[in-house]
């Protein structure tokens, strides 16, 4: 799944060559079937990431709203040019000032009005986004503490504590900062949960130019230091790599038992 510097990127550059001029012509097919009429002549404002979310603004109040799920994505083409991928996976078809912008395969896709972004029942529960130019720590740091028992590496997956962290940065993170990723939220104090959001955006923002994501800098080998490494050698200590999953969707947690023991919390 895409995570939140792979959206961040997708903005910046669709912001870069859409933003200030008029949809020209819209269309939209498939399971994810929008109303595309009423976004005909709008000038489009902006284009925003919000987490994994994808926010166009469009000037007459309406916002078109996409997820990407796990395989979704957005393409941009000249008039003509031929498509990468197959004509029925095109959800939302954008034609703006000689580009076509095109949705493919979004897990969610929907026009928005005014009053249906302000009270959408995912977007308004978003945690503070990573990735933001004021990421507000204290706000995370609340919210975090309303999960104490519940552990680090599903929090750090949770949308409505702290939004854009996915499955390699959790991992990666926590690695680096030699923390257990089953050990309660509880157990960490908000210095060390600072520590560990600034970690985590740090690599994020490491990862905003370039495609193929790197978490070890300036070395040979691997670019990761334990995502997707389950049975290889911990690239510290030797020790062999963990897959475990964790929370209501099973999601892969990646870790080393030596270089990240469990916190005693009995005591």
């Amino acid at each position: 799944m895409p995570e939140g510097d792979t959206i961040f990127r997708t903005a910046v550059r669709l912001r870069s060559v859409l933003v200030g001029k008029r949809i020209e012509a819209a269309s939209s097919q498939g399971r994810r079937q929008v109303d595309a009429a009423p976004l005909l002549g709008g000038e489009i404002r902006d284009v925003e990431a919000r987490g994994k979310h994808l926010l166009f603004a469009v000037c007459d109040e309406r916002t078109i709203h996409s997820h990407m799920g796990m395989t979704g994505s957005w393409h941009l083409y000249r008039p003509g040019e031929r498509w990468s991928k197959p004509v029925p996976r095109a959800a939302l078809v954008l034609e703006v000032g000689g580009i076509v912008a095109v949705c493919f395969s979004p897990k969610t896709l929907e026009i928005l009005s005014r009053d249906g972004l302000r009270r959408h029942r995912h977007l308004w529960k978003l945690g503070p986004d990573l990735l933001a130019t004021r990421f507000d720590e204290r706000e995370a740091l609340l919210r975090f503490r309303l999960h104490e028992r519940r552990p680090i590496g599903e929090i750090l997956l949770d949308q409505r504590v702290v939004c854009g962290i996915g499955n390699v940065y959790k991992s990666e993170a926590l690695f680096l900062m030699r923390r257990s990723p089953f050990d309660p939220t509880g157990s960490l104090s908000d210095e060390e949960l600072g520590q560990l959001l600034a970690r985590t955006r740090d690599l994020m923002r490491r990862n905003l130019v370039g495609f193929k994501r790197q978490t070890r800098f300036g070395r040979d080998g691997d670019r990761v230091w334990v995502y997707g490494r389950v049975g290889k050698p911990c690239l510290e200590c030797g020790t062999m790599i963990q897959m475990r999953r964790q929370g209501e969707l099973g999601r892969s947690t990646y870790w080393c038992p030596a270089c990240q023991p469990a916190t005693d919390v009995s005591t």
